[in-house]
């Protein structure tokens, strides 16, 4: 999930050939206060002429201003697949969002980006609510609401973190982890996406273009996990057919928790067309 400026056109119609997933036009965090009423029309204006890229767009609207924010943004006929709702406290928050939408005529999904300490405890409701298909984890607003130090290490977020990927499963919505900061550091993005996607992360919030590819190897599994992956489906396959539901794959005991991560292994493979 790629965020760029919404006041830099050239940027927002070059990120879709990133190779990211999602790409997040942004009015907020990355948009000066006095360039806000340029950067709806930037966005608006992309959204709407000759734009029609295979991944999804979003928007993050502000908190303070979605009214206004939509009333631009969804002018004539966007190119867009879902709103992003920021600093996101409680479900009234993700409502107050899809009313605005609903006023305006237009049904769309919410990705909400909770960050705060409220936003935290509440994650269950918010990951709940009708109008989420997505729920995000912002580590770096939440470590400044309740005054943690971010550390390389992540210790001070990472309750915050695992609660946030439980009440996303628990919903049966994608839960999108943090943004890595460090922009130059490949290998330490790497071992971040990959702690995250051990959590039960979907995907991850990046801040650059170079960050996409690092993440999406991250999330591709490799040969040898895929090659396990279809072993365990062949010989669940099998067992069934035998009337078994626990079965033997190198040595080692397979029962429905296993054949689960198998057939996430294959999913994750096919989409990344590994």
């Amino acid at each position: 999930m790629l965020f760029t400026p919404g006041d830099r056109p050239e940027m927002l119609r070059k990120a879709p050939t990133t190779g990211a997933d999602v790409v997040v036009f942004d009015l907020e965090d990355a948009v000066a206060p006095e360039r806000m009423v340029e950067a709806r029309e930037a966005v608006n204006d992309v959204l709407t002429t000759d734009f029609d890229p295979d991944c999804e767009v979003c928007v993050r609207v502000t908190a303070e201003a979605v009214e206004a924010d939509l009333d631009v943004v969804l002018r004539g006929d966007p190119r867009l697949d879902a709103v992003m709702c920021p600093k996101v406290d409680s479900v009234a928050d993700v409502e107050r969002v899809a009313d605005a939408l609903s006023d305006r005529a237009v049904d769309r999904p919410i990705f909400a980006l909770v960050e705060t300490a409220r936003g935290v405890l509440e994650a269950p409701a918010i990951a709940a609510a009708d109008p989420t298909t997505a729920v995000c984890f912002g580590a770096e607003d939440l470590a400044a609401d309740i005054g943690a130090t971010r550390t390389s290490e992540g210790t001070e977020v990472l309750y915050a973190r695992e609660r946030v990927v439980l009440a996303a499963s628990a919903a049966g919505v994608d839960a999108v982890d943090i943004v890595f900061t460090a922009i130059e550091d490949g290998e330490g993005l790497a071992e971040e996406t990959a702690f995250g996607a051990g959590l039960g992360y979907d995907g991850k919030m990046v801040i650059h273009p170079s960050q996409v590819a690092v993440v999406n190897d991250a999330y591709t599994p490799t040969p040898e996990r895929v090659e396990w992956a279809e072993r365990v489906l062949d010989a669940r396959d099998r067992a069934a057919n035998e009337g078994r539901g626990v079965f033997r794959v190198d040595d080692e005991m397979v029962d429905a928790p296993l054949v689960a991560q198998a057939e996430r292994v294959v999913e994750l493979a096919r989409a990344a067309d590994a």
